[in-house]
């Protein structure tokens, strides 16, 4: 694959590939199997089929390859089978162009041929008859050619139903004919010739959509499904859907489509400044415009000449023909204030980087992808909020494919609604949640979701906050340490960070599995493990009527065949991964080629030694990370983010720079107030937020003894500051509330406050973890303390501190067992500041 898949896309790959294999074993009964693989919009179904399609044609460490599997893809389009093929052409690195083959009403065969993926569209299958009907032209229908195919080769045959990508139909009438003709492939059709299809996978964004496909199918079903939580976090969608309406309902159109203009262009200085700083290609975000239907005398009641006049002036710059483009689908190019305004289909948009500007009114949905797509503005009334919501599904796929870290506003989708109120707008928010696609962790109005940038007044404290560090608990899934430590060498050499680095780093697993295989021949017990792999006894068993009675006649020794050894051999090399059983095999090229083979077999076979060989890999990738961390911050963001998913992909927590973005998102609630001296300010200077009362008082306490600034540091927040602990065996993150910044003679000290209520369970676990971050960075942070509000001798209450800095106080918190005892800590050494 040319990209990366995230951690959810690789569970759901691997649950496909386990779903497949069970299938399999279930076929030999002559039961047809079918595997419901659900995602929501924008989550990468059709990378994640491409990646399942390599590992079926090429095989991986636990998937037996099949060169001559047959693939047919079946749509309800033309045009999405199109996208999806050149889809699977631009993100495979394996699959070649000659292998995705679209069928038209030629195709004429008795058996699919093995190593191609088929494109098929249910249109062909209903109304092109050419395909379906013999004639002095045609030998086999295109039934018969899927009828032989599937009996020929039940478990290589794959019939993939891409129900999620449907398309728009012209009538209910057409939708249950395309319907219908997907169900033949899950039912069988006599009449047509066609067989019930062995293994049939379904796409589909929710399982209840294709669940009605599978109306009395009497297959097995397999459920894949991927969680929108999963997708949320990886990055791949945009973090928030901010709804600009106004505030009474006033006929103010046109100056809420200048604050969209105006939306749209700071969107376009936002991507300019983070392009040219990670010198990356220039994203050049598109704004939307929906305008109302038009009548018998014009193609649209919105004035669109305003809306252009509106563009210039804004602009402060006349406009330029192909800037400027419509979808109506009644009309071709439009003539407007002297520009010409094309017609372009949707699907068109996001690969014309010419374009800035869109005008549509309802088509916009079907075969729409445009990451680009970051502010919308509707002129439409509010009775049209479905089909808002509809289209917002479609405009929440990050254009980087990836979270932006450094600037929270480029995480974000703008929609303005001029003709709607806080009780229709609440509508299109529901509307949102209830749809089929996936939408970000975050969809509100103007007033509830802003952007704060850092206090300008605090420069220098920023400044100071290089050597902070936090961790990155469950950031990336979980890899192999051999495999985690090959990535990371390719990608120092890739990058000329150290070109020696995979080189070097392969001469020394290869050295390390030679040391192993020397402990396992000195140990005595390689031979018998050899032995096992190279040949077996079979011995008979015969009935001796004289004896009445079964016996065991002599064994016959049997040797495994060569072709035997190179699957096993072949095996081990994808359990080791970076082509190392060939890198050790070639090492030891002037010896008998088998025994080489043998070795890696035996070494992946023995607990111990991968044990040992995984340990090694895990000191060699610290100290190759830790060599080169400095010359890898230097790197784009987008590479950057690769070095972080090897880095967070670690069994146990690691420790990161802490940085903080130049821009925030920020949610406030109705009763927020205003405070002083936070690290994050809105446009005006100010920052509002509404903290408990244990927070607030904690917080007030501080700036009174003279903080010079502080931060509200957030749950799962990209930029959070969080700190590992272990609660039954897991490791989780915690999120302390209170970063306090205070300055001596030494310059900033930057203190961890965390006021928790004691009747929480997790009350020792956070304790505990909090006072083995201490025990490993309190050179770097001033106070680390967790904090109560208690009684104290004179009567009333105050808030009483357990600071981890403090070596006796950290060693007394990680020797307790539960909360108890921490309760019983609090009382001797909690001191009162």
């Amino acid at each position: 694959m040319r990209d990366t898949l995230f951690p959810f896309q690789e569970d759901a790959l691997e649950e496909l590939k386990s779903k497949i294999a069970k299938a399999h074993l279930l076929l030999d009964d002559g039961d047809p199997q079918v595997i419901s693989f659900s995602a929501p919009t924008g989550s990468g179904k059709t990378i994640v089929m491409t990646s399942l399609f390599e590992d079926i044609f090429f095989g991986s460490a636990d998937f037996e390859s099949q060169p001559d599997a047959v693939i047919i893809w079946l749509s309800d389009m033309p045009e999405l089978n199109e996208q999806t093929r050149l889809k699977i052409e631009s993100k495979s690195d394996k699959i070649r162009v000659r292998q995705l083959v679209t069928i038209d009403s030629n195709y004429d065969a008795k058996y699919f041929e093995g190593g191609n993926i088929y494109f098929l569209n249910t249109q062909k299958l209903g109304t092109d008859k050419l395909l379906t009907q013999k004639s002095d032209a045609r030998q086999y229908t295109i039934w018969e050619t899927l009828t032989n195919t599937a009996k020929a080769s039940p478990k290589s045959f794959y019939v993939i139903i891409d129900e999620a990508h449907r398309g728009m139909y012209s009538s209910p009438r057409a939708e249950n004919t395309a319907q219908s003709i997907m169900q033949k492939f899950l039912l069988g059709s006599p009449e047509d010739g066609l067989c019930q299809m062995p293994l049939v996978i379904g796409i589909t964004a929710t399982p209840q959509r294709f669940q009605k496909l599978l109306a009395d199918t009497s297959s097995t079903v397999h459920k894949v499904i991927v969680k929108p939580e999963d997708v949320r976090e990886s990055g791949l969608l945009k973090d928030r859907v901010i709804i600009h309406y106004p505030d009474i309902a006033i006929n103010a159109d046109m100056t809420m489509f200048k604050g969209a203009i105006e939306n749209w262009l700071q969107k376009k200085e936002h991507w300019k400044n983070y392009c040219e700083q990670e010198n990356e290609k220039l994203v050049k975000p598109i704004l939307v415009v929906q305008v109302e239907d038009g009548n018998d005398s014009t193609y649209t009641r919105t004035d669109m000449q305003a809306c252009l006049t509106m563009l210039e002036e804004t602009l402060g710059r006349k406009l330029i023909d192909g800037e400027v483009v419509h979808t109506f689908n009644d009309q071709n190019t439009i003539n407007l204030c002297g520009i010409n305004i094309p017609r372009v289909e949707a699907s068109r948009i996001e690969e014309n980087e010419e374009i800035n500007v869109v005008f549509f009114k309802m088509n916009l949905s079907t075969g729409w992808d445009c990451p680009r797509a970051e502010v919308m503005m509707s002129f439409r009334s509010a009775q049209d909020y479905t089909y808002i919501a509809q289209l917002l599904g479609r405009m929440v796929r990050t254009p980087l494919a990836r979270r932006i870290q450094s600037d929270a506003e480029l995480n974000n989708v703008s929609l303005f609604l001029p003709y709607y109120d806080e009780e229709t707008v609440s509508s299109v928010i529901e509307a949102l949640n209830k749809s089929e696609d996936i939408v970000p962790a975050e969809t509100g109005t103007s007033k509830e979701l802003v952007s704060l940038k850092r206090n300008s007044d605090f420069a220098d404290v920023f400044s100071s906050m290089n050597n902070l560090i936090t961790y990155k608990i469950d950031a990336a899934r979980k890899q192999q340490p051999l495999k985690r430590l090959s990535a990371l060498s390719r990608a120092l050499t890739q990058d000329a960070i150290a070109l020696d680095a995979q080189r070097n780093v392969q001469n020394a697993i290869v050295e390390k599995m030679n040391e192993e295989i020397a402990r396992l021949k000195a140990d005595g017990a390689f031979d018998e493990k050899a032995k096992a792999i190279t040949g077996f006894d079979m011995k008979a068993l015969a009935f001796d009527f004289g004896e009445n009675a079964y016996v065991m006649e002599s064994a016959n020794k049997y040797i495994v065949t060569e072709f035997d050894i190179n699957n096993l051999f072949n095996r081990a090399g994808k359990i080791l991964g970076d082509g190392l059983h060939m890198a050790y095999w070639i090492k030891h090229s002037a010896r008998d080629h088998v025994e080489v083979k043998v070795e890696v077999i035996v070494l992946v076979n023995d607990a111990e030694a991968m044990k040992r060989l995984n340990e090694f890999a895990d000191n060699e990738f610290d100290n190759l990370y830790e060599a080169n961390k400095r010359a890898i911050s230097q790197l784009k963001e987008a590479r950057r983010s690769l070095y972080d998913k090897l880095l967070f992909s670690s069994e146990k927590p690691v420790a990161v720079p802490w940085q903080l973005p130049s821009v925030i998102d920020f949610s406030l609630s109705a009763d927020a107030a205003t405070y002083e001296k936070h690290l994050f300010v809105d446009d005006n200077g100010r920052f509002k937020i509404s903290l408990n009362t244990w927070e607030r008082e904690v917080l007030s306490e501080e700036l009174a003894r003279g903080a010079v600034a502080w931060l509200r540091n957030l749950d799962r927040k990209s930029w959070s500051l969080e700190v590992p602990y272990e609660k039954a065996g897991v490791v989780a993150p915690m999120y302390p509330d209170l970063i306090i910044v205070r300055k001596d003679g030494h310059g900033y000290i930057f203190d961890i406050l965390e006021p928790h209520d004691p009747s929480r369970s997790d009350n020792c676990e956070k304790a505990k973890g909090l006072a083995k971050f201490a025990e490993s960075h309190w050179a770097l942070f001033g106070r680390i303390q967790l904090i109560r509000k208690m009684r104290g001798p004179d009567g009333s209450e105050h808030y009483y501190r357990l600071d981890m800095s403090k070596a006796s106080t950290r060693n007394k918190v990680r020797a307790i067992a539960d909360n108890h005892a921490l309760d019983e800590l609090f009382k001797t050494d909690a001191v009162l500041q």
